[in-house]
């Protein structure tokens, strides 16, 4: 197992980033966790990002127009609902903000690339679900999953044709990663989300999906828990009928928590853990490297969440 993670991930313009749920700073705290659990084990496991990704990387998936409206500052704090950023100068919303998500999505390519040749790994970042190849939005700018199987693709690290998986339990529909990947029969997609929230009207998204599974605010965790088990051993029993599945990206977002800001989900703390592990534990199961990625927690605890998850993977993946 390897845990892909850099200090350039976290997010921080002069403390205007508390007035947004989301903590831009759970990837290191996370981090921090592990150095405590781990100590020198850790250094084994480790995967530094070695750069943030490029231009040209961008545009294998981005289209040039929007590119460039990533250099307007008010589209950007519209992609972030974040009006203050608006305000702010161009070159410190691109230093302070873009950047680190330009960090966080290499730190996703590098994952699916570890994941394929290690079996399990984790991004300490990224999981921007609805990002668009020609549109930012809720609080995703760049298109990192499907950056990171284009590269695994590019190079010959899985086959061309090769069956991909992308499972989504973030509390939010990953309607970006539904719109990028639109006409890619190779990518089958399962989301588990709450569909009373936010994007609750992508009805072009919600058809790429080829196995919903809507829960509300209504649901207890354990119901949750039960429709997450039911449906996705026959998620992954169907998409392998005719062919193997040679790799997933598991977007493993926190704000499905009780306590969390915008998921509307009533998940305990227990459950979020059960729920990670059964799904990679599935995975593995079926000899499918999984790359688990962050996406979504708007508590403050959502760095403890992802500890907990990743202590437990380690313990049961690590070397």
């Amino acid at each position: 197992m390897k845990i892909v993670y850099s200090r350039h991930y976290d997010i921080g313009f002069f403390g205007l980033e508390r007035l947004h749920p989301f903590d831009s700073r759970k990837y290191s705290r996370a981090w921090r966790c592990l150095s405590r659990e781990f100590g020198a084990r850790l250094r084994q496991m480790h995967v530094k990002t070695d750069r943030p990704v490029t231009r040209e990387e961008l545009l294998r998936v981005h289209t040039e127009g929007y590119l460039e409206l990533l250099r307007r500052p008010r589209y950007v704090a519209a992609a972030l609902e974040l009006p203050i950023v608006g305000r702010l100068p161009r070159v410190i919303v691109d230093h302070c903000i873009l950047k680190p998500m330009r960090w966080g999505t290499r730190g996703s390519m590098l994952a699916v690339a570890e994941a394929n040749k290690q079996g399990v790994a984790v991004n300490l970042s990224g999981g921007y679900h609805h990002a668009k190849p020609d549109e930012g939005q809720g609080f995703c700018v760049y298109a990192d999953i499907a950056l990171a199987v284009d590269d695994v693709r590019r190079h010959g690290l899985i086959g061309p044709e090769a069956h991909v998986a992308y499972i989504d339990a973030d509390a939010h529909q990953g309607n970006g990663v539904c719109h990028t990947f639109l006409h890619d029969k190779r990518v089958f997609i399962f989301d588990i989300y709450n569909h009373t929230n936010y994007p609750c009207y992508d009805h072009v998204a919600q058809g790429r999906i080829d196995c919903h599974v809507r829960v509300h605010a209504g649901h207890t965790s354990d119901e949750y828990m039960r429709a997450m088990k039911r449906m996705l051993p026959v998620f992954f029993d169907s998409i392998s009928h005719s062919e193997r599945v040679e790799l997933a990206v598991y977007n493993a977002g926190t704000d499905v928590y009780a306590g969390d800001a915008l998921g509307n989900l009533n998940v305990t703390a227990e459950h979020v853990l059960e729920r990670d592990l059964f799904v990679i534990d599935q995975l593995r199961q079926r000899d499918i490297s999984v790359a688990m990625l962050l996406s979504g927690g708007y508590s403050r605890e959502s760095y403890r969440l992802v500890f907990e998850t990743v202590n437990a993977l380690v313990n049961k993946y690590g070397e």
